[in-house]
């Protein structure tokens, strides 16, 4: 439910006690303050996973972006060491 819906939806609810006896509209309004604080609660709480995902969505491009340079280097690295004979032939050998 969107900011403004539940708001108005709280409002309506608050308006609708009017006609209550005093201990029944004070429960209900006492459920509303505390559904309003927990509304706000979520709300921040969900801002603050969206800004965790973002940064997770970052960190894993600039971390794709490094595997490909390293693999890059790498294919670079292993056609130099071809280029110039080999490595390590020996070693294979013995």
């Amino acid at each position: 439910m969107e900011d403004r819906n539940f708001d108005a939806k709280l409002a309506e609810v608050l308006d609708n006690v009017e006609g209550l006896d005093p201990e029944n509209r004070a429960r209900i309004e006492h459920f509303a303050r505390q559904t309003s604080a927990r509304h706000e609660k979520v709300r921040n709480t969900l801002s603050e996973l969206q800004e965790s995902l973002d940064h997770l969505r970052l960190s894993v491009k600039y971390l794709v972006f490094d595997l490909e340079a390293t693999r890059r280097e790498n294919q670079y690295l292993r056609r130099l060491i071809e280029a110039h004979g080999g490595y390590g032939d020996d070693a294979q050998a013995g």
